[in-house]
């Protein structure tokens, strides 16, 4: 795992090091992407292949952000149009609201992370929910535990007794039916997993549930000891506050981790199988080009709304362009086995199938 204690980081200089860990996670998806046929991304070359058409209009529930930003890539470069789809993107609140939507039929596709997405698929099962396309895999300090410079909290032992700000808990509850607290989020999840194996008693740690936006204040003001972000608010804290890492919630057990995608009802992927497919296609193809700076940043500052330099700095995980099943599989054992999900399922289940089903 990474650790990296206060003192140490403030010696280094709060971010030195960040823009590099970026480069090397988008050299890494660019050279992920050159196995994809048919993708082609300017600077590299390849025969390009007819992916697959339709004719439709696809509504997509998603927020912008670091984790979705090759879907407004797709848009902007008009990779959708290409297959023969117009496809809507409407600002979403929350998971919850995303799968709600998904249900009635309001909309036909959502991003959201999988923790969310597979307890909803757990407490209702039908209308079954199934994944699309893997949108958003973790890489190394997308997802930390920070403290203020000049904390006692050093190592991840240290946040034992210690209350550590999260985002708020959408479709998992924050206790089990014993009120013994448990993991609620992606991020929740894969720190527990993290802590654990390092010997930390998740159990003496306190965790409280804010909105995303409230973190680095809390932190700020001493009403938590530490934070558990994602970019860009990691970013931001450090910016802000100087605020310096604990704990990598993404290393070790959980590198790699998938964290969010594209989730259909099963009934729509019946009933559109061509649709999915040449969404999903073109998403593979915006997911590809995510894999360069330019493209990336781009989306970054129009959809997400981050200033430029931000932008530039925020460290980015990996955009896959293909969906594996034994992937997302990990996350589902991880939230069995802390307590999150009651079962575990088999996520060849819950995966569109080429025709759809």
């Amino acid at each position: 795992m990474r650790l990296v204690s206060a003192p140490d980081q403030a010696r280094r200089g709060g971010r030195v090091g960040r823009p590099g860990r970026r480069a090397a996670g988008v050299a890494a998806t660019a050279a992920g992407l050159i196995l994809v046929t048919g993708c082609h991304v300017p600077g590299f070359s390849s025969s390009t292949a007819a992916g697959p058409t339709a004719s439709g209009t696809v509504t997509v529930l998603a927020a912008p952000g670091v984790a979705d930003a090759p879907l407004y890539i797709g848009l902007k470069d008009g990779l959708f149009s290409k297959v023969g789809l117009t496809v809507h993107v409407v600002s979403s609140p929350s998971v919850s609201a995303e799968v709600a939507a998904l249900r009635k039929g309001t909309a036909d596709i959502a991003f959201g992370d999988y923790a969310n997405m597979f307890s909803a698929e757990e407490q209702r099962p039908a209308p079954h929910l199934l994944a699309v396309a893997d949108g958003y895999d973790a890489g190394p300090n997308v997802m930390e535990v920070l403290t203020l410079p000049g904390s006692r909290i050093v190592t991840p032992t240290d946040l034992e007794n210690k209350v550590i700000g999260t985002a708020q808990s959408q479709e998992i509850p924050t206790h089990n039916a014993k009120n013994q607290s448990q993991p609620y989020s992606i991020d929740t999840v894969a720190t527990w997993s993290v802590l654990t194996s390092d010997n930390v008693q998740v159990g003496k740690i306190a965790w409280d549930p804010m909105p995303a936006s409230k973190l680095i204040g809390a932190l700020q003001s001493h009403q938590v000891s530490a934070i558990l972000a994602t970019e860009p608010t990691i970013y931001q804290a450090e910016s802000q506050l100087g605020a310096v890492p604990v704990l990598d919630a993404c290393t070790g057990p959980t590198a790699n981790l998938p964290l969010d995608g594209y989730f259909t009802t099963k009934s729509y992927a019946s009933r559109n199988s061509q649709v999915v497919a040449a969404f999903a296609g073109a998403l593979a193809k915006a997911q590809a080009q995510a894999g360069m700076a330019a493209p990336l940043q781009t989306a970054l500052t129009t959809s997400a709304g981050l200033e430029p330099q931000a932008a530039a700095m925020v460290t980015v995980g990996t955009y896959p362009t293909t969906l594996s099943a034994p992937n997302l599989q990990r996350v589902v054992n991880l939230m069995f086995d802390f307590g999150s999900l009651p079962k575990k399922f088999n996520m060849q289940s819950i995966v569109v199938k080429p025709n759809g089903s």
